[in-house]
Parts: structure tokens; C-alpha cells; sequence
């Protein structure tokens, strides 16, 4: 019970299994030890392709440069996701019969006003998420969220990533490799060794090797080599809350006349599900996720191909060659057993929706990190708050994910049935109750780091038509005054964002030229290992090439107090 936990042990790959050893790698004091174990004959799944703004921030801790990672996976700017026909049904399928932003920006003064109310009395005639921000109307513009000269990282309006997920994946194998000093064994684990106590001891693989460690991480997705295959931990289905169960993607090029690269992951609603598209420096990814229950692959293939063709006209079906994934929808019921901690698919998976999954691995690294176990007596009350606070996480994200359907007017069988009472979680029912008569606020998501914080939960409800009873007493006459004030100053404020903002093509271009003739190591922000506080410091320099209207931020947003939206805020 007294061994120091000195020696990291990663068994799988991938997004997950690299980016935890990027991770410890760089956090640990140099006398840690981290290996990473990867099965040669297992392929990544390689399908998410976005990311919240925490993706910064670690990328940042790892040490890689940004514009090295933009180059490297085709990487893109992403301010938030697009809904389109959530809430009712097109009457042709080339038409929008509704569509609303999820930014990632908070509303101005958030924090400080009750926004609902403020949009209420004074802006009812625009949409929501455009009465108090301006990051959508940049998003509908193809606006970037910074400029050439922002250092990396830096921001105007806060984002995070569209990427190629394998080549990220590659991109962090290499970094951690030639960098951080991982450990290597590509080899596939054949058995399991333990300890009296019950203790993972060692991992035996099919080449011979014997790797002995303290703390071992199951990244191996879905098969749990460590998490299910030796432990047995249950895995909590839910199957009759998220119906959602497949998926299916292509990749194609852009046309000649079609170079515009989106600002958001556009989610359409279809019959049995709903469709992605997202749009990489060379391509673009769309893909279906839908419900075995109201849909068979034949069918699917059919409803993706017909959004390709209205999306990608000059894609050709027989040119694209479609990936498929099943899941079920679910957690563990313990994440974090004896000196195993999963990780990835092989802890919990609900769907694509808002791209939690990189995100969820983020914050349990986070959490591993910043408490990490001193020895076994010590890791096993780590991992019992472990437990605790990631079974709240992932009730959180399905409450949220479920917010979506459950708004939606379409009469489809498979809407209808997202929406029933009875897949319904009682906690987002109650929710929506109290949503009646109060807009969403702190108070109903009470964690310090939630997953979803309330201002994303307003930006769903209110771009879906929930109508929320005005609330006269939380606006006094000065506020009023105040939200007017805001009001005028981003009006007066956006012909600077349209003029000095650059597109998404044109910033990628210039970031490309200048990694490619720049020597990397004299960057602003080399191998990510300038201090965060300094990046934000270079970061305001950049103020006046902006007409000074527009600021660029380190750590969020541009109120100080609305800092804890930062999609995750890690800092």
C-alpha cells in the first residue's frame, strides 16, 4: 500500500490512448515513467473530427505548436455547431425550415444580467443567440475567429477544432515519442497478472514482454481489455433513453467552386437521425448517426448519399467509400477500479452530438493530473471521488444531448419517440419545468466545472422556440439601461469584426505560409512551452490590428467573469 506510483501504463491508442500520454508525459516530474502499449492489428476508429476550446489548452500543456497541428491534420477553426430543421421538418428537402447557432462564445455580461430576460424586453425580433453576440452572425459570414498575427492559441472569439482524427492521433504518437520520452511496445496484451490484492500487477503481450506498472489507463475502446475483459465492470446502457445507435461517414473533396470552409459542425435532422458535415482544409466529412430501430444500413446508406448529393453535388456515390460504426449508448459503472482507469469508448460513449467525447477525456486527465495518487491507499480514495463526480458528468451530458430532441416538433416516428415521456430522464424533465418560469442559470448546474454550463443549455432552448415565462422582477430599470448600452456598442462594434476578421480559407493560408517558412522553435508560442500568462500578455499586443474594437483572449472570453465558459476552462 506504501509503493509510490511512479510508472503510467496506456494500453490502446488513438485520440484517447495519445493524447493521455501526451498528457502525463508533460505533467509529470521527470521521474515518472509513461508506456504506452498499441496493438499493431487493431485500426483507430478515426470518425470525430471536433473538438471544444479545451482542445487548445491541452494541446498547448503537450507542448505541440498550433499551426504545426493545423498543418498536420488539416486542422479548422470551429465556433460552435449549426442546427438545422431540428425543430420542424423542411417541406422539400432543399429548404431550411429552421436553423439556429450553438456558439462558444458566452452572451456579453452573462454573468452579470440575466440575458433571457435582457433579449426578452429589448431584442425579441432577433434570434437568441445574435441578440447579445456576435459570434454566430461571424459564423454565417465564414469569419475566422482571429487573425494571422494572433499568436497561437490566442482568440477573438473563442474556438476549438474540426481535424483529421487520425492524423492526430499520428501527430501525437510522433510528439510523444521524439518529445516527451513515452515509451513504446507494440505488441498486443495477451494476459492480465495480478497482484494479491487484486491490483493489476503487470501485462503480458503476444511477443513475450512483461510490462509491470503502478497506475495502468484502458484506452482500448470498445472491447475494455482492462475495464470489462478483466475487471467486469458493468457497462450502464442507454438504449432507451439515446435511441441513437449507428453511425456512417464519407469523405469528400471540395468542388472548384465550392472553397468555403464552415465555421461551425452543421447537424441537419433527418427522418431516423441527423446528419454532419464538417469541413476540413481538404476535404469535408459528412456522416449519419442514426437508430437501428427506425432504420436498417440500406435505408441509412440512402439518406446519406441524398445529403451528400445536396451538399456535395459534385460528389460521385461510387467514388466514396462509406465507414460504419455501432455503438451502444452508455457509461460504466465505475470508471475507476483498484489501479485501472478507463478511458475513451472503453469508459463511456452517448454520441457525436457537440463532440463531448474528446472533451470527456480531456477533464478526466485533467482530474487525473491535478490529484494525482501518491500510493494505493491514497488511489483508492482518489478513485472512489473519481466515481462520484464522473457518474455526474456523464448524467450531465445526457441530459443535455437529450435537451435537443426533446424540443423538436417533427412528427417522424423516430422524433416522436425521442421526445416521449418515457425516454425522457427525469432530471431534464424537471429541468424543463422549472425552464418554465426561469431561464437556465447556475443554480441548476451547481459542479465548478460543469460539462455543458448554463449559458449552452439557453443557446439550445431558445434556438429551439422554448419559451420561458418573463421575468419582470429580475430586470430592474438600470439593467435594462445597461443591456441597451451592450446592445449599441456590439452594433457599433460589428463593421470592425466584418472588415478585420479574414475568412477561414484566408487565415489557414497565411498560418501554412508561415509555418512552412518559419522556424518553429522562434515561435510565439514554441512547442507550447511559453507560459500561459505571457501568451495571454502577446496576445493584447495584438489589439490594434483590429481597430482596436476587437481583442484577442487566452483563457476564454472577453469578460473576465464569463471565463468559466471556456468549454471546459481548463486553466
Amino acid at each position: 500500500m506504501n509503493k509510490l506510483v511512479k510508472h503510467v501504463v496506456i494500453v490502446g491508442g488513438g485520440t484517447a490512448g495519445w493524447l493521455s500520454a501526451g498528457i502525463l508525459a508533460a505533467k509529470l516530474k521527470p521521474d515518472y515513467k509513461v508506456t504506452l502499449i498499441e496493438s499493431p492489428n487493431v485500426p483507430t476508429i478515426g470518425v470525430g473530427e471536433g473538438s471544444w476550446p479545451s482542445l487548445r489548452d491541452t494541446l498547448l500543456d503537450i507542448g505541440i505548436n498550433e499551426r504545426e497541428f493545423l498543418t498536420a491534420c488539416k486542422g479548422t477553426f470551429k465556433q460552435g455547431s449549426s442546427f438545422v430543421n431540428w425543430r420542424a421538418c423542411a417541406a422539400n428537402s432543399q429548404t431550411f425550415a429552421h436553423q439556429y447557432h450553438h456558439p462558444f462564445t458566452v452572451p456579453t455580461a452573462y454573468n452579470e444580467l440575466d440575458i433571457h430576460a435582457c433579449w426578452q424586453s429589448i431584442a425579441k425580433h432577433e434570434s437568441y443567440e445574435n441578440s447579445f453576440s456576435l459570434q454566430s452572425l461571424m459564423c454565417t459570414q465564414g469569419k475566422a475567429p482571429k487573425q494571422a498575427t494572433t499568436p497561437d492559441y490566442a482568440h477573438v472569439l473563442n474556438y476549438g477544432y474540426h481535424f483529421d482524427a487520425t492524423a492526430l492521433a499520428n501527430l501525437l504518437k510522433k510528439h510523444c515519442l521524439e518529445t516527451l520520452g513515452v515509451h513504446y511496445v507494440s505488441a498486443h496484451v495477451s494476459k492480465v497478472e495480478e497482484h494479491p490484492n487484486g491490483y493489476i500487477r503487470q501485462l503480458l503481450t503476444d511477443n513475450g514482454q512483461a510490462i509491470s506498472g503502478d497506475l495502468f489507463i484502458d484506452c482500448s475502446g470498445k472491447s475494455g481489455l482492462l475495464i470489462q475483459q478483466h475487471f467486469n465492470v458493468p457497462w450502464l446502457s442507454l438504449e432507451t433513453t439515446m435511441l441513437n445507435n449507428r453511425a456512417m461517414a464519407v469523405q469528400a473533396p471540395y468542388a472548384p467552386d465550392d472553397q468555403a470552409i464552415s465555421s461551425t459542425t452543421v447537424a441537419t435532422a433527418q427522418r431516423v437521425g441527423w446528419t454532419w458535415d464538417i469541413g476540413l482544409q481538404h476535404r469535408r466529412g459528412v456522416g449519419l448517426v442514426y437508430a437501428s430501430e427506425f432504420c436498417n444500413e440500406d435505408a441509412a446508406i440512402d439518406i446519406l448519399f441524398k445529403q451528400v448529393s445536396q451538399r456535395l453535388r459534385h460528389a460521385k456515390e461510387q467514388d466514396l467509400s462509406v465507414r460504419t460504426l455501432s455503438f451502444e449508448p452508455g457509461y460504466r459503472k465505475d470508471f475507476w477500479v483498484k489501479n485501472c482507469l478507463s478511458l475513451g469508448m472503453s469508459s463511456g460513449f452517448v454520441e457525436p452530438l457537440e463532440a463531448s467525447a474528446i472533451a470527456m477525456v480531456e477533464l478526466g486527465l485533467r482530474m487525473l493530473c491535478e490529484s494525482f495518487p501518491h500510493n494505493a491507499e491514497h488511489m483508492e480514495h482518489v478513485s472512489q471521488r473519481y466515481n462520484q463526480r464522473f457518474e455526474y458528468r456523464w448524467q450531465r451530458v445526457v441530459d443535455f444531448l437529450k435537451l435537443h430532441y426533446v424540443l423538436s416538433e417533427r412528427n417522424e416516428p423516430y422524433w416522436l419517440a425521442q421526445r416521449h415521456e418515457s425516454r425522457t430522464p427525469p432530471s431534464l424533465s424537471t429541468l424543463l419545468e422549472i425552464w418554465k418560469y426561469q431561464s437556465p442559470s447556475r443554480l441548476d448546474l451547481i459542479e465548478n466545472e460543469e460539462v455543458f454550463p448554463s449559458a449552452s443549455y439557453q443557446y439550445v432552448l431558445y434556438g429551439m422556440g422554448y419559451r420561458t415565462l418573463p421575468n419582470s422582477a429580475s430586470l430592474s430599470e438600470e439593467d435594462r439601461q445597461k443591456a441597451c448600452n451592450i446592445r449599441e456598442k456590439l452594433q457599433q462594434t460589428k463593421p470592425s469584426y466584418f472588415q478585420a476578421l479574414p475568412s477561414n480559407n484566408a487565415l489557414l493560408k497565411s498560418l501554412a505560409e508561415r509555418y512552412a517558412t518559419s522556424d518553429l522553435v522562434d515561435s510565439q508560442c514554441p512547442s507550447g512551452q511559453t507560459d500561459k500568462a505571457s501568451s495571454a500578455n502577446d496576445a493584447s499586443k495584438d489589439n490594434g490590428n483590429i481597430n482596436n474594437n476587437v481583442e484577442s483572449y487566452r483563457d476564454g472570453t472577453p469578460n473576465k467573469k464569463d471565463t468559466q465558459y471556456d468549454r471546459i476552462g481548463f486553466r
